[in-house]
């Protein structure tokens, strides 16, 4: 690369940080070019820029875009369309396979550079759709990528975007859409299913598919300055014309063994459990996801709080057992040890892993006795030469 590509390079980076507001970006880059500047000799406009930064330095601060623009709102509910979404310092890991972690960074990477991008004519929409069963992380991806970015979070409100009267409805995706043009943010339509469904539904109105249009057009009018993410937990009621409009999917499914792993050990936190137990929990959350882990060690951390007592593995058995009552839990292993009896929960668990489910552990399950547990186990056995009941 030339001297002059690399400088031009440098200046990209600073005025990409300008226009989005990101004054610690311009304060680095800047910095960066005088140190390269004066490596290369021209120690007089190093001296230059860095007295800039000097001079400037309390001028330095960004625009408060929450007060300086207001936020779209629906003309006749007054509903505001867009909720801004404070991210936290204290945001748990992100759990994601090798390969969802290749399409994150290499998002990232392009939404970082897209003002350099720009300049070597290399255009497109820097979009990003997630999808997948609900509580597979999807929100919080959205804050993980804002947080990289340097970049406010606006969450798309669809009660207020879809008008009861059908016809404000695509006004409404307009004003939204103007917002994310004139702000630098990041702009998250979650449940996106609700406003990019099949034109071709049958069931649906003539103006609701004429809201999908708009979706489309105003999407396609938003510049490489915008980003754009989507979440749907229902994937396959998108219309094929919106999927083109993402040129980065990500598809989050139910976390396997070691992501498990991984959640229980970030949200367990201070509390504390033997290798042994984080395996067993690591088993029976088979079938959860992200959401579900995250909660069964909040209830945990509040059962330790009003009971004065440190959690055990017996506690996180009881809170798994009640975790997606009333929800299809069909992929949960937890599902079906529900209402069974202690020698059919014994059973079950022996069947699946004879040495992870050891008496020991067992006993620490039920809240009994080894000696329960084995003569529970050899009850549950035939006799010899006697057939099982009910063979």
């Amino acid at each position: 690369m030339s001297d002059n590509k690399r400088f031009m390079n440098e200046v990209f980076r600073i005025v990409n940080g300008a226009l989005r507001l990101d004054t610690e970006k311009v304060r680095s880059y800047t910095a960066f070019l005088a140190d390269k500047l004066e490596s290369e000799g021209d120690s007089s406009s190093a001296r230059r820029l860095r007295r800039m930064l000097d001079n400037t330095d309390h001028m330095l601060r960004p625009v408060d875009v929450s007060f300086a623009q207001s936020l779209p709102v629906d003309s006749d509910s007054r509903f505001a369309l867009v909720e801004r979404v404070a991210l936290r310092s204290d945001e748990p890991q992100l759990v994601l396979t090798s390969d969802q972690w290749r399409v994150v960074h290499e998002f990232l990477s392009i939404a970082k550079s897209h003002a350099l991008l720009d300049a070597e004519g290399i255009h497109g929409s820097i979009n990003l759709l997630m999808y997948g069963p609900p509580g597979t992380g999807k929100s919080r991806l959205a804050r993980f990528i804002a947080g990289e970015l340097g970049l406010e979070l606006y969450v798309a409100r669809l009660d207020g975007l879809i008008s009861s009267l059908l016809g404000s409805t695509s006004k409404n995706i307009r004003a939204l859409f103007d917002f994310a043009a004139r702000t630098p943010c990041v702009l998250f339509l979650d449940e996106f299913d609700a406003i990019a469904k099949l034109r071709g539904d049958t069931q649906e109105l003539g103006e609701l598919k004429r809201v999908v249009n708009s979706f489309i057009q105003n999407l396609d009018s938003l510049g490489s300055q915008s980003i754009v993410l989507a979440a749907t937990n229902h994937q396959d009621l998108l219309d094929s014309a919106v999927w083109r409009r993402f040129g980065y999917r990500l598809e989050l499914t139910f976390p396997d063994a070691n992501q498990r792993k991984a959640l229980w050990v970030g949200f367990l936190g201070s509390l504390s459990f033997s290798t042994r137990d984080l395996d067993v929990l690591v088993d029976l959350s088979d079938g959860l996801t992200g959401s579900d882990i995250e909660e069964v060690c909040r209830r945990l951390k509040r059962l330790g709080v009003v009971t004065d007592s440190e959690s055990n593995l017996g506690d996180a058995f009881l809170v798994l057992l009640n975790i997606g009552i009333g929800e299809e839990g069909s992929r949960r292993f937890v599902s079906r040890l529900r209402g069974e009896n202690p020698e059919g929960l014994i059973r079950i668990l022996r069947e699946r892993d004879e040495r992870l489910y050891s008496l020991a552990v067992l006993a620490a399950l039920l809240g009994v006795s080894k000696s329960t547990v084995h003569r529970l186990v050899k009850e549950d056995q035939p006799a010899e030469g006697v057939e099982p009941h009910g063979v």
